[in-house]
């Protein structure tokens, strides 16, 4: 699975410390900015860089992970694109339930609530990362309208 990571301003030192987290842990990660702390940068063009990538992934189950204040930015940015499924995740059940039920493909991370809690963090991404989609017919359906609006 390629993971691609990107970060605002405000997630940006969060960011580096989950790369170093993925990295250790032999995931396959690809940094899509920012690449030096920008306190003028805006969330709309690292969201787009990553649901861009994850779009035109052709391998298997390609996902994102960003981050920013509060998420929610990062989100609304990244669900502007036809087949993302971008989720705001401030813990592990949650996180467990976007991919369980929503099929997720984009975390976005509350770096306002989570940078200090590394083991929080963790967690959150392990379960998110770990947790297959159900693929329940009804949980299909709903994505395919997602998909149609």
């Amino acid at each position: 699975m390629k993971i691609y990571l990107g970060a605002d301003h405000k997630g940006f030192h969060m960011k580096e410390k989950v790369f170093a987290y993925l990295a250790k842990h032999d995931y396959d990660v690809e940094d899509v900015g920012d690449s030096e702390l920008d306190p003028d940068d805006d969330f709309p063009e690292f969201a787009q860089l990553a649901a861009l990538k994850v779009i035109g992934d052709d391998s298997k189950d390609p996902r994102a992970i960003l981050l920013c204040g509060g998420g929610q930015g990062m989100a609304m940015a990244a669900n502007r694109f036809r087949g993302i499924r971008a989720s705001v995740v401030w813990d592990a059940f949650e996180a467990k339930m976007t991919r369980n039920d929503n099929d997720s493909n984009v975390l976005c991370l509350p770096s306002r609530l989570l940078e200090d809690d590394d083991s929080e963090w963790r967690g959150i991404i392990e379960t998110w990362l770990s947790t297959p989609f159900a693929e329940a017919a009804r949980f299909k359906r709903r994505n395919a309208q997602i998909d149609e609006l």
